[in-house]
């Protein structure tokens, strides 16, 4: 497999987990609470931010290196920038879900 391949494979698996945060589940019977586990929707959000994070720098550090002539690929840095550009933009449309979720939340009458 090449590595346009392996990138375009990367970014199809990280739409559906972005797709799959952003419309939710189906309703779950709620957990006891023994069973729940604190903070695993934290978690969850914090390892997404640290992955597009580290999207974003592994993309400046290619383009960094094109820049000072240390690597000849071009079109690699360009598809990292490309791949960090998506992923952030995913995430900043879970984040307005989200928001407009708890917003919905906080206007529905007891």
């Amino acid at each position: 497999m090449d590595s346009i391949t392996q990138v375009r494979m990367d970014m199809l698996t990280r739409m559906q987990q972005f797709t799959s945060v952003a419309q939710g589940g189906a309703v779950r019977e709620a957990l006891r609470s023994e069973e729940a586990q604190p903070g695993s929707f934290g978690v969850s959000f914090e390892q997404l931010i640290r992955a597009v994070d580290a999207d974003q720098h592994r993309a400046s550090a290619a383009q960094r290196a094109v820049e000072m002539g240390e690597s000849d690929d071009l079109v690699g840095a360009m598809v990292d920038s490309q791949k960090a550009s998506v992923s952030f933009s995913a995430l900043l449309q879970v984040r307005n879900k989200l928001s407009t979720a708890f917003d919905e939340i906080l206007k529905t009458p007891l």
